[in-house]
């Protein structure tokens, strides 16, 4: 343990070494203590070589930057050129850069560039402002803080709303998203699908506006409805069910009924608590069970499938990702709640969920669930960001009713609907 008199000096001490480093350049100042650092979406991005300055430009790793931005790229060591393939929203984008030669070939056509790309121990570095002319990405350099600032540029999302019984207020949002899961209905304690039970229930009218009218609406638009079934376990009430045949096939029977009846175009269940003690892996058999039984009668319904699943780094362990990802149409990686919903969810653990989903099934099977219980309009961006970084399907908001105008705008600024209405 220290003693008072050693924290005092300490203090003290470091306090004279920062003093020595007043008035002296950034670029001077802690070479060897402070790292570079790129950020992609306010969210650290790794790369191959450190971003260097080379006659007033600042440098950075093609490849590294390229890719996570969903830029193809090609090597050609023999003619010493690197080509780069980008999709954009409104056109496609192919670049072709030389060593050591300020031209690039853009879309076919000879564009000059501040300085030549270079080769640094075996990686190729172009000038940060040559993303921002030819992909379209923002881009910049905080020298003091030795960071390289990148936001992506906007792109096709499968977008995903969740709508529940306290968003009539945003309901005119519904045709922001290319589709919308309806929680208007739930598993009961006894097992059984209900659409009066607490807090998950079919809605009364208001007025002229009806249920029934807002997903008539919704398909108007364009939007695909779907009716969210949601379950929890703290009873024990969802193992009850997905465990008892009888109960089980009643309830599937049920889902996809009223889902027909209602007009829905799809079924998304979110099936919360699985796993969190007893037998693990019987609760992912069991579910994996009954979302295999369910997928047989929806299919022929033409009902496209999506389930709400926690994350893999969560503590609930009943969902096998690679089993449901070969029968659903898509997962929604529920990546919240990890502190609680009163701070933006730690990025760390974010990443750390996509990485190990993308190990089970394919990214064009995966949506970002993103809370807006716990986010805010700057955190949303990082959040789309780390979805757009994997090149998954899409995002799922939880949920209308809490996303309000400036959000709305993050949205829009940073992906557009895949439908592209």
């Amino acid at each position: 343990m220290f003693n008072r008199k050693s924290i005092r000096r300490a203090i003290l001490l470091s306090l004279s070494l920062s003093m020595l480093f007043v008035g002296l350049p950034a670029t001077h100042v802690s070479a060897a203590s402070t790292e570079t650092h790129i950020l992609l979406d306010g969210y650290e991005l790794p790369f191959s070589a450190a971003p260097t300055v080379i006659q007033g430009s600042t440098m950075v790793p093609f490849r590294s930057i390229a890719e996570a931005l969903n830029i193809s790229v090609e090597w050609n060591a023999k003619a010493q050129t690197i080509t780069a393939r980008s999709q954009g929203v409104s056109e496609a984008t192919t670049v072709i850069l030389t060593l050591n030669k300020k031209q690039a070939v853009v879309n076919g056509s000879v564009v000059n560039i501040p300085i030549a790309s270079v080769q640094l121990k075996g990686t190729v570095m172009v000038p940060l402002s040559f993303f921002s002319k030819q992909f379209g990405a923002e881009v910049a350099w905080d020298a003091g803080a030795k960071q390289v600032l990148i936001t992506s540029p906007q792109q096709s999302l499968y977008r995903l709303g969740f709508y529940a019984i306290s968003s009539f207020a945003e309901r005119s949002y519904v045709n922001e998203f290319d589709g919308v899961a309806f929680g208007w209905a739930r598993i009961q304690e006894d097992g059984t699908v209900t659409t009066s039970g607490k807090d998950f229930y079919w809605p009364k009218a208001s007025g002229e506006v009806s249920p029934e009218s807002i997903v008539t609406n919704a398909v108007s638009a364009g939007v695909k409805p779907s009716l969210m079934v949601f379950a929890g376990d703290r009873g024990g009430e969802l193992t009850k069910m997905i465990e008892d045949e009888q109960l089980r096939e009643k309830a599937i029977t049920d889902i996809v009924s009223l889902a027909q009846d209602k007009g829905f175009g799809g079924i998304t269940l979110d099936f919360e608590g699985l796993g969190l003690t007893g037998d693990r892996e019987q609760a992912k058999q069991s579910y994996t069970k009954f979302v295999k039984q369910l997928a047989e009668q929806a299919g022929p319904a033409n009902l496209k499938l999506s389930l709400a699943l926690h994350p893999l780094n969560s503590s609930y362990k009943g969902y096998d990702y690679k089993a449901l990802g070969k029968i659903a149409d898509q997962l929604i990686i529920m990546a919240y709640a990890y502190e609680g919903e009163k701070d933006p969810e730690p990025l760390k653990r974010v990443d750390e969920a996509i990485k190990l989903a993308l190990q089970e099934t394919s990214k064009d099977k995966l949506l970002l669930g993103i809370s807006m219980g716990s986010e805010n309009d700057q955190s949303i961006s990082s959040k789309i960001g780390l979805a757009k970084r994997y090149d998954l399907k899409g995002i799922a908001i939880w949920r209308i009713g809490l996303i309000g105008d400036t959000v709305l705008a993050k949205m829009n600024q940073s992906t557009v609907r895949e439908s592209g209405q």
